[in-house]
């Protein structure tokens, strides 16, 4: 017996924002001084290092409970499963569930609890609740709802990653183009046979100083009232560069599988320069080159939507074979994630 995805899905957007519609933001840097590059300069360096050349938002009339209610009931339809017979409901974000036009962060209910009276599950049973574990959440919450199984807790659980960072971005801030919407879900159950989870690593890093790389801050132009998603960008990057490699490295390896058998990694939709990097000196760990068609990327076309990338970008290539990619019965994969935390964390994987 092993525990195994049985279903997935996903709620993309319906609002395309191409790179084009920053054009007239006046940006400036953390010092609040006005950037001296043109905008047309800013966005073509934004897509030669991110690959992003558009995202998703959602409507003005949505919130972010509207897409984490989508995603599930497309998983629990592919999973084709009662939502009844469910007994936890995971919900990984890390902004709530905020109404266009607010600056109120909105965590009451549980966002978990939302997607529950949106599936209309009537059983106290099951048991809904939130994790703030930033973009990893999602492969956090299926190592939970794992451990809720194997512990014999559990016997199905729904794990959803849902975010709308569009609803927290200063406008006058170069990241500010990096974020998007999106929710993923997936069904997680025992099932029988070998396929399933193989083995998982999770670290949080804070000692020095990474608890602060990601954080709510004031808008770069006015320095007060309202916060914002901030980061410090190039200290997220040489972090994740020297930290993430070795905790895939490790997941894999307590796997007792072969980085020559990995079909695919799913990796957080951060920055396509980055995480092409961060798999490259994977493989130079197995002094491997990295294969040409591991690494399935869709954050060119969607953004980074923060916990739902992953979950996200699984789904549309199990469905739908997306940027050419195919997944088989018995393929060994990797999901991974580093963010807010500072966390990272791994799972190893057969289809």
């Amino acid at each position: 017996m092993n525990i195994k995805i049985t279903g997935s899905g996903s709620s993309i957007p319906d609002q395309v924002q191409l790179n084009s519609s920053f054009s007239n933001n006046s940006f400036y840097d953390a010092d609040g001084n006005p950037i001296s590059n043109s905008n047309a300069e800013i966005i073509e360096k934004f897509k030669a290092i991110t690959g992003i050349a558009q995202r998703r938002y959602i409507n003005d009339d949505q919130t972010v409970a509207d897409i984490a209610i989508e995603a599930s009931l497309n998983a629990l339809e592919d999973a084709k499963l009662d939502p009844e017979t469910l007994d936890y409901i995971i919900v990984a974000h890390n902004v709530g569930d905020i109404v266009k036009n607010s600056n109120q962060v909105n965590t009451l209910p549980s966002l978990a609890s939302k997607v529950k009276a949106g599936l209309q599950i009537k059983t106290p049973k099951c048991v809904a609740y939130d994790i703030l574990f930033g973009c990893p959440g999602w492969v956090e919450g299926v190592i939970q709802a794992k451990a809720f199984i194997k512990a014999g807790m559990a016997k199905k659980c729904l794990v959803v990653g849902a975010d709308t960072l569009s609803r927290i971005l200063d406008q006058t801030d170069r990241d500010s183009m990096i974020y998007a919407d999106g929710a993923g879900a997936a069904v997680i159950e025992q099932v029988e046979g070998e396929a399933g989870i193989l083995s998982h690593k999770t670290a949080t890093y804070t000692s020095e100083g990474e608890a602060d790389f990601i954080f709510y801050g004031p808008s770069n132009e006015t320095r007060e009232g309202t916060k914002y998603i901030k980061m410090f960008g190039r200290k997220v990057y040489e972090f994740a560069l020297s930290k993430v490699p070795a905790a895939i490295q490790q997941c894999l390896d307590a796997s007792g599988e072969s980085i020559d058998d990995v079909k695919k990694i799913f990796i957080h939709q951060a920055n396509l320069k980055m995480d092409d990097a961060i798999i490259k000196r994977l493989y130079r760990l197995y002094k491997k080159p990295m294969p040409e068609d591991v690494l399935p990327m869709n954050i060119q076309e969607f953004g980074n939507s923060s916990v739902a990338t992953v979950p996200t970008l699984y789904d549309l290539i199990r469905k739908k074979n997306y940027g050419g990619h195919v997944l088989n019965s018995g393929d060994l994969i990797i999901f991974a994630s580093v963010g807010a935390g500072m966390n990272i964390n791994a799972i190893t994987y057969k289809v």
